[in-house]
């Protein structure tokens, strides 16, 4: 049985699979753009007196993205230093 080779030369059945575009593999628009949405309608429940649990888990969606955040900056930098358990790409 033929065995993949990740080498850029093969031709055939296993090929090497391409780099994903930047645009498709880049989370740090996304995660921007949801926690600021989440802030804003925190802000907006806020203004309008809306009182429990919607306002809570909107102010929880944005601090959530704001760990989710952290983490992605730490898995960043864990992988510029060549960490082993590193996620690449982020």
């Amino acid at each position: 049985m033929d065995e993949p080779s990740n080498s850029a030369d093969v031709t055939g059945r296993f090929q090497p699979t391409p780099e994903l575009p930047k645009r498709l593999a880049g989370l740090w628009a996304p995660v921007i753009i949801g926690t600021v949405l989440w802030f804003v309608a925190f802000v907006v429940l806020l203004l309008a007196g809306v009182d429990g649990v919607w306002r809570w888990t909107t102010l929880a969606g944005g601090g959530l993205g704001f760990v989710g955040m952290g983490i992605m900056a730490w898995q960043r930098a864990a992988s510029r230093r060549g960490t082993r358990g590193a996620q690449r790409g982020l």
